[in-house]
């Protein structure tokens, strides 16, 4: 928009605009404007009376209840935190963010973290979250939530000529009680073998357009065919490990290959997990662990053991314990900090 400036005064004349402050010019407000007592007094903030939010467990819901609603000594610290993390995981969401969960090692809980973790994401936020097992050797991830359909990515991308709306795509996947929903790899795994990085591409190019957030479990293998297109799409990682040695170890390797092969800033904008921390665990020294990939990673998270996780049947968010469900919460506002970042430069 092209603005147009006042009249210039001629030598000798003052500006009109000085004469009284009274007048303003194009650039300018009128007096008191923004000071107490004028507009700013008919903010929702000063017009509202700013009431403490009700606690929502504990004695300080217990008092609330009992007097009837009337003694409300306001949150835990602890609901307060749990509060600030919900509005992190809801940071608003340009585009498609997708996520590739990554680990040389089997049997760390990577498929258990992809579903934790999406499942977190699809119950706390309003848009469409989807995972895709992409592990060649007979993935796990459909067994995760129930199964509503045999359909797997081979009959999506036979059919995507055919997709042209949500509910066209929906009849592919099947969804769990938390929202997440599961694209399903071939259980075949000499069909699956042939899942190249050109079917990767496909499945996320049709995906972005119906889903915001794509989560790809991985397998094992850093050469499979498939992996360069994950990598080279990813907006973020999340590395998973153990809290053994070997497991670090292999996370580790996992970083190295990935400076080695210039992926270095995905690396930076990537998470590691330290998966099922039994309380007490062994030797190794967590901390220094933590501190390993911290100097690698963007941050670390810790997800404790849970019986309910172990079972390695289909995952409820309802029967984690309460513990374990502030540490994926706290591991989902985590990864959602970097959406603000947006995507991730492509490779060519």
């Amino acid at each position: 928009m092209q603005h147009f400036p006042g009249p210039v005064p001629q030598q000798g004349q003052q500006n009109p605009y000085a004469q009284n402050p009274a007048v303003t010019g194009p650039h300018q407000v009128g007096p008191g404007y923004g000071q107490p007592g004028h507009g700013e007094e008919l903010s929702s903030a000063r017009l509202l009376k700013q009431s403490k939010r009700a606690p929502q467990s504990g004695w300080r819901k217990a008092v609330y209840v009992a007097t009837g609603r009337l003694i409300n000594v306001g949150e835990s610290p602890a609901e307060v935190r749990r509060r600030e993390l919900i509005g992190r995981v809801n940071q608003p969401l340009r585009g498609c963010y997708k996520i590739a969960m990554l680990s040389l090692k089997g049997g760390v809980g990577k498929t258990t973290t992809t579903t934790t973790l999406g499942s977190t994401f699809s119950s706390l936020r309003g848009d469409r979250v989807i995972a895709v097992d992409a592990n060649p050797d007979r993935g796990t991830l459909s067994q995760k939530i129930p199964l509503e359909t045999t359909a797997t990515v081979r009959h999506l991308l036979r059919d995507a000529g055919r997709i042209r709306r949500y509910s066209d795509i929906r009849a592919y996947t099947s969804q769990g009680p938390s929202r997440l929903e599961v694209l399903a790899s071939e259980q075949d795994p000499a069909v699956s073998e042939a899942f190249s990085e050109d079917d990767y591409r496909r499945t996320v190019s049709l995906l972005e357009h119906f889903y915001n957030i794509v989560l790809t479990d991985c397998g094992t293998g850093l050469m499979h065919s498939a992996m360069k297109g994950v990598l080279d799409v990813a907006d973020s990682l999340v590395i998973v490990s153990s809290g053994s040695v070997d497991g670090a170890r292999s996370a580790s390797a996992t970083l190295d290959w990935l400076d080695a092969h210039g992926y270095r800033t995905l690396v930076a904008r990537s998470v590691a997990v330290i998966n099922s921390v039994r309380p007490k665990s062994g030797s190794v020294d967590l901390d220094k662990l933590a501190q390993h990939f911290g100097a690698r990673c963007r941050a670390v998270c810790r997800i404790p053991f849970d019986p309910h996780l172990e079972e390695g049947a289909e995952i409820e968010l309802e029967r984690l314990a309460p513990e374990t469900r502030l540490a994926l919460l706290e591991m989902a506002a985590t990864v959602a900090d970097d959406f603000a970042s947006g995507p991730r430069p492509r490779t060519a």
